[in-house]
């Protein structure tokens, strides 16, 4: 079955339900374009696995899902080349959940934590929760304006007693499908340094067109296999994140060993209804993602467009769904307002970038129907800044 634009354009009304990314308005006339989930119906195959399970009337506890576990693997073999090992597998209810385990699993309290800057909040805040000391680097530029890494410039920020480097591979909130050798060279920099590497890879997915791909961290150099962990999860490229289902996979036994010590008697299973949507992801829902990535270009794009119009510096996105918008020289006409708050008040709510480590930018999420994002973009258009 193909998806075409019709599928993802059916109106879904997030009002007045659950939806953490609508709730935060409730009341006021606000476009939400923040929190990394969808506006879309999910894949039929999820749906259809799910309401299949709840037919069955019962739900206590669910044991480990070997089927779950088969299709992820089954999945990232296929399309990736990644071999993933069953014994390499710890299931854990979330991505965030399984960054800040191993933030308490590497080292010891008062070691350090690094990560390059913008980021994904949590990479910023699970080091502290653990007693970790944070260590950030800035982006660099490539010759070709693309974000990149700046391994000089983390060398000059790293302490000695650095044990874990986290990696957001593809990036989130740049878009950007680090390459092979980008990742090897990283992965290269940490082991010569003792340096454990955590790549959030659960984007993957989620790379919009060619010539870029998604590579995991794993296949761009196998041979530090055992000083790196790989977290994955259904959730973003298949709008499961509310379902609580996802991985780590640890090839290193003493890391492993390290991880569920970690975890143990303070992280919950995985909810059965997670594994049965990453099940039915992985196996059936192949179809739906295409027609996903084929709406998601065409709202990028238009979303590039705009951006063009307003002047405002938005770096190409090779993956996700993620806009990164810097605002930065319209700071003194927002009265003294974070770009985030700014657009609220004219009725469209951005992720500011403070959190991201990058204060005067803000991250806008355009995995939402056509007619609402034009309508959040002529919001911003007629905000008066760009005027």
């Amino acid at each position: 079955m193909a998806f075409s634009s019709t599928f993802f354009d059916a109106p879904v009304e997030r009002r007045g339900s659950d939806s953490l990314k609508w709730g935060v308005y409730a009341g006021n006339d606000v476009l939400p374009l923040w929190v990394a989930d969808m506006d879309f119906l999910s894949a039929p195959a999820v749906t259809e696995a799910m309401s299949r399970r709840a037919a069955h009337g019962v739900y206590g506890y669910a044991q480990d899902s070997r089927a779950a576990v088969e299709a992820l693997i089954d999945y990232h073999r296929d399309h990736y080349g990644f071999a993933i090992d069953r014994a390499w597998v710890i299931p854990v209810p979330g991505l965030v959940c399984g960054l800040n385990i191993l933030c308490r699993a590497v080292g010891a309290p008062g070691d350090a934590v690094a990560t390059t800057v913008p980021v994904y909040p949590p990479f910023l805040e699970a080091p502290g929760l653990s007693g970790r000391a944070l260590v950030t680097a800035p982006m660099a530029r490539d010759a070709s304006g693309r974000p990149a890494f700046d391994l000089a410039a983390l060398d000059a920020a790293l302490p000695p007693a650095t044990r874990l480097f986290i990696l957001c591979n593809p990036h989130n909130p740049l878009g950007r499908a680090w390459t092979p050798a980008e990742l090897r060279d990283l992965l290269a920099f940490c082991r010569a340094r003792g340096i454990l590497v955590c790549s959030d890879e659960i984007h993957g997915g989620l790379v919009l067109d060619p010539p870029h791909a998604y590579t995991p961290a794993a296949c761009a150099a196998p041979e530090f296999a055992d000083t790196l962990v790989t977290l994955l999860a259904p959730s973003k490229t298949y709008n499961l994140p509310g379902l609580s289902c996802a991985f780590a996979v640890i090839p290193d036994p003493g890391t492993r060993q390290c991880f569920r010590h970690a975890m143990a008697g303070i992280v919950p299973h995985v909810n059965l209804f997670g594994w049965v949507a990453a099940e039915a992801a992985y196996r059936h829902a192949e179809p739906w993602r295409l027609g996903l990535l084929d709406y998601l270009r065409a709202n990028r794009d238009t979303v590039s467009a705009a951006a063009r119009a307003w002047g405002v510096a938005m770096p190409p996105v090779e993956a996700t769904y993620l806009a990164w918008l810097d605002f930065r020289p319209w700071l003194d006409r927002m009265d003294g307002l974070a770009p985030a708050k700014f657009f609220l008040a004219h009725g469209v709510g951005l992720m500011d970038g403070a959190p991201f480590g990058a204060p005067g930018f803000a991250r806008l999420n355009f995995a939402t129907r056509r007619d609402l994002l034009a309508t959040a973009l002529d919001r911003l258009s007629r905000c008066g800044l760009f005027t």
